[in-house]
């Protein structure tokens, strides 16, 4: 007995605490007093009560504006919107602090956490990219502003990370085409993939996929369409095995590469402007 009374009497006095520290603040809250917000909001911030820091900060905000406190202020905002986990709220604030003070101790800083929010709004690569796009141009950014930050190492580490994400997004969009069987839309996203991300993992399956596609492409083509596209199709197998000439997919190359043959041999000699 002695000992639940013990506990309900910690509990009880807890409660009067938490209700105390409730009526104090919702008083600050209610006061003209704005330099009392403000002492009270970078109290609240130094005990990562984000949520009340914020809250206060927002509310004597425009009437610091245009001094040197505002900066401190707006400051110490985008990063209470950073530690609660409202990155779009951080990204925002870090981006208006930026841009109002250039010239600030915490540029440095503002212009990397800026970038940071949106890679860490960054999506999965299904999604709509824009969000990672961003990013990247933050990080770039921050990089050419900051050539010796202790954190340029850190922003390339990600920005190739995203890289990665946007080439699975970009593949992914191009094969969608192909399994819809919509080959000519195919084999422009796969160049497109290839033609911006180069040192691609899927290279390989990417230049493959083009060379079949060209095929079927060509196999359902109009009879006005099909010469000029085998022809397509046997330099698509040249730029293949010349790159990857033990590849896996080396059987099916020659398999579409020996079938456009076969059909380029029924045309007249002077049609034909293959280079062998």
């Amino acid at each position: 007995m002695l000992r639940k009374s013990y506990i309900f009497h910690i509990f009880f006095i807890l409660v009067l605490i938490v209700i105390a520290s409730c009526s104090e603040y919702n008083r600050i809250l209610k006061s003209d007093d704005f330099q009392l917000k403000y002492k009270t909001a970078m109290e609240y911030y130094e005990e990562e009560n984000y949520v009340r820091a914020a809250t206060l900060i927002e509310q004597v905000l425009p009437v610091y504006r245009g001094t040197l406190t505002a900066a401190e202020l707006q400051f110490t905002l985008a990063r209470c919107y950073y530690h609660r986990g409202d990155y779009i709220m951080a990204a925002h604030h870090f981006d208006s602090f930026a841009r109002d003070y250039p010239t600030s101790e915490h540029i440095e800083e503002a212009t990397f956490m800026r970038a940071y929010c949106n890679y860490l709004m960054s999506p999965r690569p299904s999604l709509d990219q824009s969000t990672t796009y961003r990013a990247i141009d933050q990080f770039r950014l921050f990089i050419s502003r900051f050539p010796d930050s202790d954190r340029v190492a850190e922003a390339q580490d990600l920005i190739e990370e995203m890289r990665v994400t946007l080439q699975e997004k970009s593949f992914q969009s191009a094969k969608l085409y192909y399994h819809m069987e919509d080959y000519q839309a195919a084999i422009v996203a796969f160049k497109n993939t290839l033609a911006e991300f180069p040192e691609t993992d899927n290279r390989e399956e990417i230049m493959f996929l083009i060379l079949e596609s060209s095929y079927r492409l060509a196999d359902r083509s109009v009879p006005e369409r099909r010469l000029e596209r085998f022809q397509a199709t046997i330099d698509e197998y040249y730029a293949f095995v010349e790159e990857y000439p033990e590849s896996e997919y080396i059987n099916d190359a020659e398999r579409y590469f020996n079938n456009s043959l076969s059909i380029l041999d029924d045309y007249p000699v002077d049609e034909l402007t293959l280079d062998f």
